[in-house]
Parts: C-alpha cells; sequence; structure tokens
C-alpha cells in the first residue's frame, strides 16, 4: 500500500521505529507517555512502536516515575545486549578494534602497533599486515566477550585516505600518504570470510568517524555546523552542515599553507600536514637542533617536545629553562594551524571547530589559546565572531567510538533491522531468545 506521498506502509512504520529508537537512545529512559510528544507519534502509534520493538527484545523497562494523580509510569530503554558493534581504527602508529554493546559500553579491546622501521615508521603499510591485524583483532574481541559473531549489526573502520566505492569491491581505500593506491579493503575482508555475510563492514574516514563521534556524544552535540580536526601523524577534517550530514571527510592536511613549502608526505609541498602532523612537527624539531628521544614512538616523542618547551616545575619549585628550539618550532606550529583554522572558519562558517587526535589532544591542551588568536586574526571578522574553537572531549578513543556509531547508525535509520531482514520473516535463533526473555 502506497500513502499520498510517495511512501509506502512499510516506510512509514519504520520511520516510527526510527524515531522511537533514537529518541529512547538519546534521551531515554523515556515513558510511553513522554515518547509522544519528543517523537510527534499519537499515542496510538507509540503503543503499536514499543509493543514490537519489546517483543523483539530491543527494548526493556527500566524502572517507573509517578505520575500526576495516576499510576507510576514504566520507564524504556534500548536493551543494551540486543546487538553490538566492532568499530575499528587503523591509525598511523597502532591498529585499534573494539567491540561495544548497543549502549556502546567498551565489552573488549586490542590493539597491535603498526610496523617501525628503526626510528621512523615505514612509509607503506603492507595491506596484508593490516588485514591480518583485523582478522586476529576482530576475532579476539568477539571471543574475548564470548560474542557470537551473527549477533554483530556490523564492522565499522575508520582509515587514513580517501575511501571510494565500487560495485565489484565495496569499499576502496585511496592512501596516498601511507602508500595504498585504491586498496580494495572491504573485498580483502571479505574473502577472508571471517565474519558471516550478513554482517556488513562500514569503511570510512577516520577524521569523519571521529567527527561521527563527537556530534553524537562529545563537544558536537547540539550544534548544526561543526567541522571536527584530527591530528595524528598527519592531519584530517570532518565537515558536519545541514546539507552535509552525517558529515563529509576533506583533506584539510593537504590544503596548501606556503607555496614552495616542505615537502609533505603526500608528495606535495607546502601542505598544513608538512608543518603541524606530529610526525612532521617532530622533523622539525630535529632539523633545528632540537633532540626527540630515541627510539621513541611518535606520542611518546611529542610528549618529550612539549615537556621540553613547557617544562614542569622541579619537587622544589623552580621551573628549569624551556628547551627554546621546542617552543619556536610550537609557537610557529600554532600559526601554521590558525592559519588552517581560518580557511575552515572562511569556507564553512562553522558554529564550532573541536579538535581531536591523540596529537591534537595533547597540543592543544598546550596552545589552543595562540591557536584561536591566529585563526581569529586570519579570518573574516563576522565568522570569525561567531565560532567557538575547543577540544574535543572523547578522548582519544574517539576514532573507534565513531566507527562503530557507523553500522549502528544504519541500523536506526532501518527502524531497529538488519539490512537483510525482511520484516515478514522469522528472526534469528538469538533475537527469538530475547523475544522470549522480554515477553517474561
Amino acid at each position: 500500500m502506497t500513502v499520498r506521498s510517495g511512501r509506502t506502509v512499510r516506510d512509514l512504520r519504520r520511520e516510527n521505529r526510527t524515531a522511537v529508537l533514537q529518541r529512547m537512545y538519546f534521551d531515554g529512559p523515556l515513558s510511553r507517555f513522554s515518547l509522544g510528544p519528543v517523537t510527534g507519534l499519537s499515542s496510538g502509534s507509540v503503543s503499536n512502536v514499543v509493543a514490537e520493538l519489546v517483543t523483539e527484545g530491543l527494548v526493556e523497562e527500566a524502572g517507573s516515575v509517578d505520575s500526576a494523580g495516576g499510576r507510576p509510569r514504566t520507564l524504556l530503554r534500548i536493551s543494551p545486549h540486543s546487538g553490538y558493534m566492532i568499530g575499528v581504527d587503523v591509525g598511523e602508529t597502532r591498529v585499534r578494534i573494539e567491540l561495544f554493546d548497543l549502549a556502546l559500553t567498551e565489552l573488549a579491546r586490542v590493539e597491535r602497533p603498526l610496523e617501525t622501521q628503526g626510528e621512523r615508521r615505514v612509509d607503506r603499510y603492507d595491506v596484508g599486515v593490516v588485514v591480518g591485524h583485523l582478522r586476529e583483532g576482530i576475532t579476539e574481541v568477539l571471543e574475548r566477550a564470548g560474542i557470537a559473531a551473527e549477533r554483530l549489526l556490523g564492522v565499522g573502520i575508520g582509515v587514513p585516505g580517501i575511501v571510494a566505492r565500487s560495485d565489484d569491491d565495496g569499499a576502496v581505500v585511496h592512501g596516498q600518504t601511507i602508500g595504498w593506491d585504491a586498496v580494495p579493503l572491504e573485498r580483502l575482508l571479505r574473502e577472508s570470510r571471517l565474519l558471516p555475510e550478513s554482517v556488513p563492514y562500514y569503511i570510512d574516514n577516520g577524521a569523519k568517524t571521529l567527527g561521527q563521534a563527537e556530534m553524537w556524544f562529545g563537544a558536537g552535540r547540539g550544534a548544526r555546523n561543526a567541522v571536527v580536526v584530527l591530528f595524528g601523524s598527519g592531519v584530517g577534517a570532518c565537515v558536519v552542515a545541514d546539507d552535509m550530514k552525517p558529515g563529509r571527510a576533506v583533506e584539510w592536511g593537504h590544503l596548501t599553507v606556503r607555496v614552495r613549502g616542505r615537502r609533505c608526505r603526500c608528495g606535495a609541498q607546502g601542505c598544513l600536514e608538512a608543518y603541524a602532523g606530529a610526525e612532521a612537527l617532530l622533523q622539525r624539531w630535529a632539523e633545528a637542533g632540537g633532540r626527540p628521544p630515541a627510539d621513541a614512538d611518535e606520542e611518546t616523542a611529542l610528549t618529550a617536545m612539549l615537556a621540553a618547551a613547557y617544562p614542569a616545575p622541579g619537587a622544589d619549585g623552580d621551573v628549569p629553562e624551556a628547551d627554546t628550539t621546542a617552543l619556536a618550532v610550537l609557537e610557529e606550529t600554532a600559526e601554521y594551524l590558525g592559519a588552517g583554522f581560518s580557511d575552515l572558519i572562511n569556507l564553512f562558517q562553522p558554529e564550532r571547530i573541536l579538535v581531536g587526535g591523540w596529537a591534537g589532544l595533547q597540543l592543544g591542551a598546550r596552545f589552543l589559546d595562540s591557536v584561536r588568536a591566529y585563526a581569529t586574526s586570519y579570518a573574516l571578522s563576522y565568522p570569525a565572531a561567531h565560532v567557538r574553537i575547543d577540544l574535543g572531549t572523547l578522548g582519544p578513543d574517539a576514532v573507534t567510538v565513531g566507527a562503530a556509531i557507523l553500522p549502528l547508525a544504519d541500523f536506526f535509520a532501518r527502524g531497529g533491522r538488519r539490512a537483510e531482514t525482511n520484516p515478514e520473516e522469522q528472526p534469528p535463533a538469538w533475537q527469538t531468545t530475547l523475544q522470549e526473555r522480554a515477553a517474561q
């Protein structure tokens, strides 16, 4: 049956289920009575949808609240154990794999450091090694938590680079800075037969998954237009606006900030990443006469650089003399970042710019005020007066959280049904068990 708008009755049912699930997820626990105003649905529609979701095991009771003169109202919430997601961050220093329940509670985690060569990381990541880390890590987190692969809503993966899609290969990664030229990552994972065909992979740029996490649960909540920037070994950004939901990854790190400047990892000259990425920042410190710790990974080396530039007081209260070389490089970097932020302000006029990533959180805590000042001085005055520049609030794990949100968002958009599920068919055995439990 088709309604006048062109949508079918099944479409309307799915949209109603989506509305109830989303409001319960972000604002719950909620009663049936309070779900009506926040979803815009009639009390009858709310009752029908909630009855379906409870029967399917997606929603469960969570106590009660007093009502004005009547019986207590039962509170409802999404059942955390009605589905599971895996989030993966294929970073530039390690691969991090985390298993979450539907409430995004972490159940298990595995980290695999990427190979290094002497004091420098290898320029090209061996695709087979990364896929091997993914296979082993996904298997390990499922085994640790005792979760069957069939219960996964999907696996979200954040990667460095541009992600394109093809009918034959699915997600294809163009990671120029890591030497990945059209790597058919989704096909490679499918061919490994690690997971059942019913479990989808969601592969996207790591900056976008970071942005997704901050907009859902972090410092971006409530903003209509925001830019979330990721600082790690390299630099990236995700733009979220009314016409670009749920966000678009932009290669902000390869915006030219200096003509004929430093050579970037991508091969071009003068990119922002060649001055502001953690790898380039440490190289510039060494080139200026600084002494990064030998045989240390980038995170440890950057911590040492910040400690040298901004020394903490000693036991006697005296502050050691700062490393003027490290301080000068960091101050110059703050100006480059401010100029880069001004481009984001002028181009997108966001309400907020949020800084995340392991390097961004370390750097921002020290000189975000300087970056704000430079950004304001370089940007047009009107958009600069209407933007707030802050640190993200979800910490260095935000990429994996955002990656796990990719299958969760798709699950909600489908009304709480899996991609292959026909609502007229019988649910799988594990979901039938949940239904029986909910009916007890």
